[in-house]
C-alpha cells in the first residue's frame, strides 16, 4: 500500500511541476532590456491588434475552391477546431473572406484600421458565433509561443527613488 500511495504522490508532485513550468512559461517577468531582446530576436511580438487577429485566424491554414468561376479561401479557423466544431460557422465562406480580408488590411495599414467593424444581418446569421470565436481563438492563440503575449512595469532600483529599492511602479501605459 505504501509503495502504490508513493506513485500517487510523485505524479502529482511531477503534475504540479508541470503546471507550474506552464504558469511561468504564460507569466513571463524580466526587464524591460530583457523585454527588448525577446522584440529583437521575434519581432512579432510588438504586432498591433489587427496584426494578432489576422495572424492568429491565418495560422490554422486556409483552402481553396472555386465557385461560379470565383475563387473562394475557406478559413479552418472558422470550422472551430478548438472546440472540436461546436462553434463551426457553415455557409459563410464569402462574408468570412470579406472579413478576413477586413483584417488584412488593417494589419498592413492601409486605413481600415481607423474603422469600426459592423457585423450586421439577420437573427441565426452567426454574428455572435464569429465573435465569440475570434475571443476563444485569441484565448488559445495567446498561449501559444507564436501568439505570446508580454508587458512590463518599471522598477525603482535606485536607493533615492520614490518608492525605495526595488519598488514597482506603474505601468505607463494604464497611467491617465
Amino acid at each position: 500500500m505504501a509503495g502504490k500511495d508513493s506513485g500517487s504522490d510523485l505524479m502529482r508532485l511531477l503534475e504540479g511541476q508541470a503546471v507550474v513550468q506552464d504558469f511561468r512559461h504564460l507569466h513571463w517577468e524580466g526587464s524591460f532590456e530583457e523585454y527588448l531582446e525577446i522584440v529583437r530576436n521575434t519581432p512579432a511580438v510588438s504586432r498591433n491588434a489587427f496584426q494578432r487577429v489576422y495572424d492568429m485566424v491565418v495560422s490554422w491554414g486556409t483552402s481553396s475552391y472555386t465557385e461560379y468561376r470565383k475563387t473562394i479561401t475557406h478559413y479552418t479557423f472558422f470550422d472551430d477546431p478548438i472546440d472540436k466544431g461546436k462553434d463551426a460557422v457553415f455557409g459563410l465562406d464569402v462574408p468570412l473572406m470579406k472579413l478576413v480580408n477586413f483584417l488584412r488590411s488593417a494589419a498592413l495599414g492601409y486605413g481600415t484600421e481607423k474603422r469600426v467593424l459592423l457585423l450586421h444581418g439577420p437573427v441565426g446569421s452567426s454574428k455572435s458565433t464569429i465573435a465569440r470565436m475570434l475571443k476563444k481563438g485569441l484565448e488559445a492563440y495567446s498561449r501559444s509561443d507564436a501568439g505570446a503575449l508580454y508587458t512590463f512595469r518599471w522598477i525603482d532600483d535606485t536607493n533615492s527613488g520614490i518608492l525605495g529599492n526595488q519598488a514597482s511602479v506603474k505601468d505607463p501605459m494604464n497611467e491617465d
